[in-house]
């Protein structure tokens, strides 16, 4: 086991070199014995932590020859996830997660295009990898710390090379490489508008202006405990792995059964901070999971990923009213989050859009701008598309510079690479939060008409008194739509009625022509609402 003072010293190293995981290895060195990782009924505190990190780096340093700074973790919710995660990190390398649950040839694809050639993979997902090295153009190194041979039904093939935990080098050979902030803290594959999933290069200087200021923001120290209801597949994922371990606290990771039913979670792992989309804390208001005074011990409560619903957003404050309610914002692109918005009921309804919680104002550091198709600003209280700079703009997409150079762009009169979230955003007011409005691509041509997909599913939530309404498209059409189909969750009226009242708010081309009832909506890898599954449901 690695010492305290066998640990490397970060002394000397300023906030602005510094490597990713030296918040980690400064809080084993603090708090070894403080908890750092929990996974159903097991712990493991900082000195155990570290070690498993170290022994991978080490492992992961002798079996790469070919120069790539890249490794793979192939794990869900496992400790050998996570330590895959912080070895890759610890050898200088960024991480590519990897998604047991994906189907094999997008991990592949995946794969491939990293080339990947060493994976950290857990023993309990071995018959799904095997099921993705045969796609594989380049055979890869697998590292399996968590079992001592093969399971039964698991066949690498001639081509790969397995390590197992026999085979894993002591975690006192573990050397830490120099910093390099411009280096890749991860490598995060997201879905393509081609078909083939597109990686975004997240440096690691982007992570740490994130942490450093989230950290101080929300006072994180070594008595906190963090929900992780992310997959490593979601950028979210490291908000509260990384937020964790800078300051000593711990990251609490619910399976796959325990994600549902967060409200048994919350207590018996006695969070203090709480992350997740919208759509579980929907679900948990329809579940009746959140009345009065219900997570006294909750000191925040955040949200990311989706539009988040007022009425939601006062249920969840009310059952943790201890607890501080922010809405953050940002896509990948732009690190984790970007924006946020500090909820207070008494303000809330006036500063919201739509029924919708606003996105609120940037990090310190990020500049936002309210832009027309030309990228260039729009007047006050109008809407454009939201595009944004600063320390967490990340380098772009891997291995493609077409689709990185109509993303990050100059916009006229700047002097500086912005990136085009492709979200329409709107300030009500001057000195008025960000609103957000939907994506750009969810205005739609029907009939000729320009249409808000937003605005009709905010009087659907409005009328129907739901939380979850969804508007597609429908007949998709060369120039756009030919009408309007709803999607709704729990309604207090019928569709029929629910139309009607529509008919009443709405002009006839933004009338929806079908109202389909929903009791579970589908919802994607990340566990949004997956709107394309809906249109898909129509074909």
């Amino acid at each position: 086991m690695l010492t305290a003072t066998e640990l490397p010293e970060s002394k000397g190293v300023s906030d602005e070199q510094r490597a990713l995981v030296s918040g980690f290895l400064r809080s084993a060195e603090r708090f070894p014995d403080r908890p750092a990782l929990s996974i159903k009924d097991r712990e493991w505190c900082y000195a155990e932590l570290v070690d498993h990190g170290a022994a991978l780096a080490a492992t992961l340093d002798g079996c790469a020859d070919d120069g790539s700074r890249l490794s793979g973790v192939f794990g869900h919710r496992s400790l050998a996830a996570f330590s895959g995660v912080l070895g890759a990190l610890m050898r200088g390398d960024g991480y590519v997660p990897l998604n047991p649950t994906f189907p094999p040839e997008r991990t592949a694809a995946m794969v491939n295009r990293a080339a990947l050639t060493r994976i950290v993979a857990e023993a309990a997902s071995l018959k799904h990898l095997a099921a993705v090295l045969p796609l594989l153009e380049r055979p890869p190194t697998i590292v399996v710390p968590d079992a001592d041979g093969p399971p039964d039904g698991f066949e690498a093939g001639p081509a790969n090379r397995v390590l197992w935990r026999g085979d894993l080098r002591a975690a006192g050979d573990w050397r830490q490489p120099a910093p390099d902030p411009d280096a890749l803290a991860y490598l995060l594959f997201t879905s393509g508008s081609t078909g083939q999933p597109k990686g975004v290069m997240v440096a690691q200087r982007n992570v740490t202006a994130f942490v450093d200021f989230m950290a101080d923001r929300y006072g994180v120290d070594e008595h906190d405990r963090l929900s992780q209801t992310f997959d490593l597949t979601f950028d979210l994922s490291a908000f509260d792995m990384f937020l964790a371990w800078e300051r000593g606290a711990c990251v609490c990771c619910p399976t796959q059964g325990e994600k549902l039913f967060p409200n048994k979670y919350v207590d018996s792992q006695r969070l203090t901070i709480w992350f997740s989309v919208p759509s579980t804390a929907i679900l948990m208001k329809k579940m009746k999971m959140l009345t009065p005074d219900r997570y006294p011990g909750l000191r925040y409560s955040l949200f990311c990923g989706e539009a988040l619903p007022l009425e939601v957003t006062e249920a969840f404050q009310q059952a943790a009213p201890n607890s501080i309610v922010e809405n953050l914002y940002g896509p990948t692109e732009l690190t984790i989050a970007c924006t946020l918005y500090r909820y207070d009921s008494t303000t809330a309804e006036a500063d919201a859009e739509l029924g919708v919680v606003p996105i609120g104002e940037p990090y310190p550091g990020m500049t936002a701008l309210i832009v027309d198709d030309e990228l260039r600003p729009v007047a006050d209280g109008e809407s454009g598309e939201l595009i944004m700079t600063g320390p967490q703009l990340t380098l772009g997409y891997w291995q493609d510079p077409d689709k990185t150079a109509a993303a990050f762009v100059v916009p006229p009169g700047q002097d500086r690479t912005f990136y085009r979230t492709g979200d329409r955003v709107k300030r009500a007011r001057a000195d008025g939060p960000l609103l957000y409005l939907g994506r750009v691509d969810n205005q739609i041509k029907v009939q000729g008409y320009r249409v808000e997909l937003g605005e009709i599913e905010a009087l659907m939530r409005e009328l129907g008194g739901t939380d979850v309404a969804i508007a597609v498209g429908y007949p998709r059409s060369s120039a756009g739509a030919e009408g309007i189909v709803g999607f709704i969750g729990d309604s207090e009226i019928a569709p029929e009625a629910l139309r009607a009242a529509l008919g009443d708010r709405l002009p006839a081309y933004m009338q929806p022509s079908r109202i389909l009832p929903v009791d579970t909506f589908p919802l994607n890898a990340n566990g949004k609402v997956d709107r394309k599954a809906l249109l898909d449901s129509l074909e």
